[in-house]
């Protein structure tokens, strides 16, 4: 495998001082092999240039952005090693931008496959109660597991069925909980006074069985039990599924991205697009309803 000048050198130091494992040390290894190609094909000296028409050729192959840019991220560190060891003058690619890589979201659960969950817990227990509550108030409020679990009684407000939230920075949001997700509750509450502790309940909305505050593991755990039981893929199984699903449908349904973005507690409209993007089907079926030619 023939590496550009200093190479072995560059490999032979991250494995001495960064304790890289042998499998490793090989992906950078290959990285670099294939970016000599190019040098050759470009007359062995590195420059922007080369490097830039190294990155469009892996580009070109119709590799991914995250294959692409830890590449890249092989070329930039041989580099910057170079210049550190007084071994070149210049870092060529100080000035190229890593390829972005695209934001991976988790796939929306469909309606019917939520339902399955949400209504998978046995109403005829304590415990189920209190679940079912949860997932219903997961759904119905795509509320992330931290903003769940400090949920304090009196941030509810069961007349108009809302709940004040707190999110990232303690800013807080008043929420609609739902209907269903109302009913829950209610079914919960006066079990929830069998469970909290005498004379030491920590005000939580939502209490173990030893009348604690719920954890975070408490609660992602309950959602792929759930989810299980219910037939839904294991690897698509999340509370933040749930928060994402909620976001997706409300979107397909028909909610504009303002009123998402405040339900979600998003500083930013463009983070709300990127938790809701609509199905191919979903925004063939807006073209054909809405476009003077889409049919």
């Amino acid at each position: 495998m023939e590496l550009p000048e200093h190479g072995h050198e560059f490999i032979a130091s991250l494995q001495s001082e960064r304790g890289l494992s042998p499998n490793t040390a090989s992906a950078y290894a290959r990285d670099l092999a294939q970016y000599q190609t190019t040098l050759e094909e470009h007359g062995s000296r590195p420059s922007e240039d080369v490097v830039r028409s190294h990155l469009d050729m892996l580009d070109s192959r119709g590799l991914a952005g995250t294959s692409i840019a830890r590449k890249f991220a092989s070329i930039r560190a041989y580099h910057r090693f170079l210049v550190v060891e007084g071994l070149a003058t210049e870092d060529p690619t100080a000035t190229i931008e890593s390829p972005r890589i695209p934001k991976a979201l988790p796939k929306a659960l469909t309606v019917e496959e939520v339902t399955r969950i949400v209504e998978a817990p046995d109403v005829g227990t304590p415990i189920g109660l209190r679940d079912r509550a949860i997932l219903e108030t997961l759904y119905a409020t795509g509320c992330r597991v931290s903003e769940l679990i400090g949920l304090d009684l009196h941030d509810l407000d069961m007349e108009t069925s809302t709940a004040l939230v707190t999110g990232k920075g303690n800013k807080q949001r008043i929420v609609p909980i739902g209907s269903y997700a109302t009913a829950a509750i209610q079914a919960w509450l006066p079990v929830r006074m069998t469970v909290r502790k005498s004379g030491a309940d920590p005000g939580a909305l939502f209490l173990s069985v030893r009348g604690n505050r719920m954890s975070r593991q408490a609660v992602w755990r309950l959602v792929r039990s759930y989810g299980v039981r219910a037939h839904v893929d294991e690897k698509r199984l999340s509370p933040h599924v749930l928060r994402h699903s909620a976001a997706t449908h409300m979107v397909e349904g028909g909610a504009d991205l303002r009123t998402v973005q405040e339900i979600l507690g998003h500083a930013s409209l463009s983070t709300t697009q990127v938790y809701t993007r609509v199905s191919p089907e979903h925004l063939r079926e807006i073209v054909i309803s809405s476009h003077p030619r889409g049919t």
